[in-house]
């Protein structure tokens, strides 16, 4: 088997399980606030990501390089975390996908102020295209504006402004920083938060969170091996299969059909999000990629970000030889 077909392999089975992983969320979201579901599941994940942290060979403090820059990126994941969970817990799972999935169109748009990059005509096209496939998701007027939509556009938003400012102070930042600003805002802010949402919880439902960070972690393993065996460009816009598992699971899972509409939206916002990702693999087409490099799926703040998890181990890698 071909390395990118591997790579293409591994980031099917990620995003296969991340979007089991989302099915947990929308099932517990039905009994829980969404500040109640992110405590714990940092709670369940900080032992995981502590034994990947200590791994970390770089020699250096926690003190971010850029403090404005970091604070402003642990803000929009701690944001992003609350507002995608209430999103899948009140909204139907593949339409939630639909909207999430403009975050790489956003990413183009905020990529010109923060990183300076230029977006040509055909990006540009692309971007309106796929802004168009969100409206018709929406149906502005023809069908009621809740705010679980206004919640899946913040995330989208949110995990867009997260990403783009890791492209921007990455390389000057300790990936342990990045990992772990995020994490501990998300812990402490739903600490606070808790005492006002609390409802005490069952094992089995604790079980359902411990399986959350589980499934979270485990498939962040996974797409980082992709990324080492394929191409970005290939293995990018796996990503998009979640609407796929979408679909299946809300049918068997919550009875949830997606209508015509949200179909061709969603294959409007996919085809315009590939199109911008094969753009940018072209030699000499974009001077920072920013959507191509955006390793996560979502930057909520409650697992590790893939190219921070795919930095460590590639030093890790790199001290040992």
């Amino acid at each position: 088997m071909g390395s990118n077909a591997k790579g293409a392999l591994l980031a099917l089975l990620s995003f296969g399980i991340f979007a089991t992983h989302d099915v947990i969320v929308k099932t517990l979201g039905a009994h829980y606030s969404p500040f109640q579901i992110v405590f714990f599941s940092v709670l369940f994940g900080f032992p995981m990501v502590t034994l990947l942290l200590i791994r970390d060979p770089e020699p250096g403090h926690l003190r971010p390089v850029h403090p404005w820059w970091t604070a402003l990126r642990t803000l929009a994941g701690v944001v992003t975390g609350a507002s995608a969970f209430y999103a899948f817990s009140t909204l139907p799972l593949a339409q939630t996908y639909a909207i999430l999935f403009a975050a790489p169109l956003i990413i183009t748009i905020l990529s010109i102020p923060i990183l300076g990059e230029t977006v040509r005509l055909r990006r540009w096209l692309a971007v309106i295209v796929g802004l168009c496939g969100v409206i018709v998701v929406l149906r502005p007027g023809v069908t009621e504006f809740q705010l679980g939509h206004l919640a899946a556009l913040v995330a989208a938003v949110g995990s867009a402004l997260a990403s783009i400012i890791v492209r921007k102070i990455g390389r000057d930042e300790r990936s342990v920083v990045l990992l772990l600003y995020p994490m501990l805002a998300n812990f402490a802010i739903m600490a606070c938060l808790l005492p006002l949402v609390y409802k005490p919880m069952p094992l089995g439902h604790l079980a359902g969170v411990a399986a959350m960070s589980i499934m979270a972690f485990s498939a962040s393993a996974i797409i980082v091996a992709a990324y080492k065996a394929g191409e970005a460009v290939i293995v990018a816009p796996m990503q998009y299969s979640q609407i796929l598992w979408a679909t299946l699971y809300g049918v068997w899972f919550f009875d949830e059909v997606p209508d015509g509409m949200t179909a061709i939206g969603a294959g409007i916002i996919i085809a315009s999000g590939v199109y911008i990702v094969l753009r940018e693999g072209r030699p000499n087409a974009s001077t920072h990629t920013p959507v191509l490099q955006n390793k996560s799926r979502l930057e909520t703040g409650v697992t590790p970000r893939i190219s921070s998890w795919l930095r460590l181990t590639r030093r890790d890698g790199e001290a040992e030889s």
